[in-house]
């Protein structure tokens, strides 16, 4: 099988697995008045990059950015928790916190908005969370696209009047 196939089918396991543990969580918490009443919890985009899983979580109360060990694999660079670590993604060097959850281990975290207030809709949020995924792994996403082209008219359009000024 191919390895780069099977770290990703193992990177969408590990996002259904962390996306489970997040509806658990969501179980104890969906009266807080942090909480977005018209979201549930979803991972989207989990993929592997560098040894790592990484995806978007969106739940009631945040979207984040996270990256998880794959188990069996070498883990990442110690880091004690609540500390940043710097990862280099395709976009770029990205802040996460580490951070421990149960029955998962080692999660980091980037956080991309805390509360989300603002989607009015399951869909929205999603259509953002995937937005957000290819914009990380896709750095020509974020890439403004190219300046038009300037074409001198002008002279051109100058030159045909004063021929036809001339003619008359």
């Amino acid at each position: 099988m191919n390895v780069d196939l099977a770290d990703s089918d193992l990177a969408l396991a590990i996002g259904k697995r962390l996306e489970a543990r997040y509806r658990h969580i969501h179980a104890a918490m969906a009266d807080l008045p942090i909480c977005n009443p018209v979201l549930s919890v979803a991972a989207t985009g989990f993929r592997a990059f560098s040894g790592r899983a990484f995806g978007i979580v969106t739940t009631p109360w945040s979207m984040n950015l996270v990256a998880l060990d794959f188990p069996d694999a070498p883990p990442a660079a110690p880091a004690a928790m609540g500390t940043t670590v710097r990862i280099g993604l395709p976009v770029g060097e990205v802040d996460f916190i580490s951070g421990e959850l149960d029955t998962i281990g080692r999660v980091d975290s980037c956080s991309l908005l805390s509360p989300v207030f603002e989607f009015a809709t399951m869909e929205a949020a999603l259509e953002t969370a995937e937005g957000a995924i290819r914009a990380f792994f896709d750095p020509s996403a974020l890439q403004p696209p190219p300046a038009p082209r300037l074409v001198s008219i002008g002279a051109t359009c100058c030159a045909a009047n004063s021929a036809s000024t001339r003619r008359r």
